[in-house]
């Protein structure tokens, strides 16, 4: 079996860690080698650029470089363990990828789309995932379950505002690129979100 690239998706508190677990133990009963990761990070350079962009040592980061740096850090897990992966017929689940890129960059903090997809080009070439689960629920649900975990990093610090923008540039994305994209409503019981998910894994592993 051929493996796959699966991005989970969207803003704080959806679930994505929960439900990428369940992923996880799931396909590896249906046989297949698994690699869950994260972005950004998923290597050393890769931690040590998380540690830069979401701590609070630079709350005043100017917008290119803080983009910069996530797409430094992309670069660094394409070549160590994303490729690699998916060469060796590895099933790829990664909390996050470029599409946080757009959302969080470009619909949170206004950067120019185009400066994103120059960089998407450059960095990833015609790679791309097979399936972007975006795990959408409303903004004041995510933040209050986000909230619960302890103290909030250098995004989970924005206002609603900038969360709303964040989530209304995911759905627009997942309008746009229906083929790739499949919304999951995450404001329900976890079981149900992962009924939905597995129904997904199921076709592709059948």
């Amino acid at each position: 079996m051929l493996g796959r690239f699966i991005v989970a998706e969207g803003i704080e508190g959806v679930g994505k860690t929960t439900q990428l677990a369940l992923m996880r133990a799931y396909l590896e009963q249906a046989g297949c080698q698994v690699v869950v990761t994260r972005e950004p990070g998923g290597t050393a350079l890769g931690e040590a650029i998380r540690h830069l962009l979401l701590g609070h040592r630079h709350d005043d980061m100017a917008l290119t470089t803080e983009t910069l740096l996530m797409f430094a850090a992309r670069a660094e897990h394409l070549e160590q363990v994303i490729r690699p992966a998916l060469a060796r017929g590895d099933w790829v689940l990664c909390d996050r990828f470029t599409e946080a890129t757009y959302a969080y960059q470009g619909g949170g903090r206004g950067l120019s789309l185009e400066r994103i997809a120059a960089l998407e080009t450059w960095v990833q070439g015609q790679l791309c995932p097979d399936l972007t689960l975006l795990f959408d629920l409303p903004v004041e649900v995510g933040l209050t379950r986000a909230g619960k975990r302890g103290p909030a990093d250098r995004f989970e610090k924005e206002d609603k505002e900038f969360f709303e923008r964040v989530r209304a540039a995911y759905l627009k994305r997942a309008s746009q690129y229906p083929d790739r994209y499949w919304i999951v409503d995450a404001n329900q019981p976890v079981e149900a979100v992962w009924s939905e998910v597995e129904s997904l894994l199921a076709a592709m592993t059948s």
